[in-house]
């Protein structure tokens, strides 16, 4: 691969148009360090190809069929993540092998204070909204996001400090992070949050993540993906 390719994968956003869910891959480990680390274990470096296709399967062979995926922890992904809730935040941190920095609350909270009543609910209340929280297809749910961020709101008014005020937001607040994870963990992130028994917002995610990969590593994870559900 060309190093214009390569640009051409890192920050290449990718969009759920459902949920509006941002995944942009900032950086990645060539798979050549992969293949360079498994041929190490067995002084193999001979009957490399020099990154083609003997050693794209080489390394499908020794991560996925043989299981030894200890090899495949050499591969990092390193993701810009914007547009998730809170909610779905609290289900990320609970993949432990992975690395993340998020959106400080305690900081950034400001912008909300410089906002106008969300309410009544109207559409353009609404449209406000939206930039601080996600807002369901339920309407009961919709209503009661909309009345917690004016709670919020107006605990900020009220000069309480956002230390304090934090314990009031919603868990369908937006947030944003820098994730790092490497492609062992990936996998099983990627198979376990991708099932139609997870989150959705979460499995919008997972997909959001696995578009977002470079396509030369594809290969390695397209089996622990779960198909989407079909739009109703």
């Amino acid at each position: 691969m060309t190093q214009n390719n390569l640009e051409q994968q890192v920050n290449a956003t990718y969009i759920d148009m459902q949920s509006g869910i941002q995944v942009s891959l900032l950086h990645f480990t060539p798979l050549s360090v992969c293949s360079r680390a498994i041929r190490t274990c067995w002084d193999s470096h001979a009957k490399s190809d020099g990154g083609g296709d003997i050693d794209k399967g080489l390394i499908y062979r020794v991560g996925n069929i043989n299981k030894h995926k200890s090899t495949l922890e050499h591969l990092f992904y390193n993701f810009e993540i914007k547009g998730i809730t809170r909610a779905c935040l609290q289900e990320l941190a609970r993949h432990r092998m992975a690395s993340m920095s998020v959106k400080s609350t305690r900081y950034t909270l400001k912008e909300l204070n410089k906002e106008e009543s969300f309410l009544p609910i109207n559409d353009s209340n609404i449209i406000r909204a939206s930039k601080y929280i996600t807002l369901s297809n339920n309407n009961t749910i919709r209503e009661q996001s909309l009345k917690a961020l004016e709670n919020l709101r107006l605990a900020l008014k009220e000069k309480i400090a956002n230390d304090v005020a934090k314990y009031i937001i919603p868990e369908c607040y937006k947030t944003e992070l820098v994730w790092s994870i490497n492609a062992r963990s990936l996998q099983n992130f990627l198979e376990l949050r991708s099932a139609k028994t997870a989150l959705k917002e979460i499995q919008e995610l997972a997909h959001s993540i696995f578009k977002a990969l470079p396509e030369e590593h594809k290969y390695l994870f397209e089996e622990y993906l779960h198909e989407p559900e079909c739009a109703v």
